[in-house]
């Protein structure tokens, strides 16, 4: 066994990332405070292909130091929007007809692998804040949560390590064969 050299890779150019297939999925960033945090999970959009990032609230935005020393360039090849209010933002998702996923523990919340990601169906996925979680105003406008099982005693994640699973997972099922 051996590593691959970045030329087996087999990896697009930054030029022609909009020719490839995106998946259904959008994230929403709400009122995370890290930049570090905001930068990894421009980079997990990236690797799975989300078609848009919304950041909302006061969530740092590119260019961002901290952003920019995580996202290894991710952020030019990601699309995204920043716009005030987290509700607005979900408001007009669910108006042009996203389904809008609280990744957050609640009382109705389905576990990340008996959650069912339906190809005719287009997804807003919401990560919170990194005290505070997602908002109670995102949480009374979203369809539906999803909660990632926990064993330890904390039972919380990193809101960008929470991203990447439950988008491994998005991506597993709306986008490999």
């Amino acid at each position: 066994m051996r590593k691959l050299s970045t030329s087996e890779l087999d990896r697009i150019s930054a030029d022609k990332v909009n020719t490839i297939r995106k998946m259904p999925l959008v994230v929403v960033l709400d009122n995370i405070r890290s930049g570090l945090n905001v930068g990894s999970v421009f980079r997990t959009c990236d690797a799975f292909a989300v078609s848009h990032i919304f950041i909302t609230g006061f969530t740092p935005q590119p260019p961002h130091r901290e952003i920019l020393k995580t996202a290894l360039g991710s952020t030019e090849t990601v699309s995204w929007t920043y716009v005030e209010s987290t509700e607005d933002c979900l408001k007009l998702l669910e108006k042009e007809g996203f389904y809008n996923i609280a990744i957050e523990q609640t009382t109705e919340s389905i576990s990340l692998e008996k959650f069912v990601f339906h190809h005719d169906r287009k997804y807003a996925l919401i990560l919170g804040n990194e005290v505070d979680g997602v908002s109670d105003e995102a949480i009374a406008i979203a369809d539906a949560a999803i909660e990632i099982p926990q064993a330890g005693v904390k039972h919380s994640l990193n809101v960008a390590v929470c991203g990447g699973m439950v988008l491994w997972e998005a991506f597993r099922q709306l986008y490999l064969p």
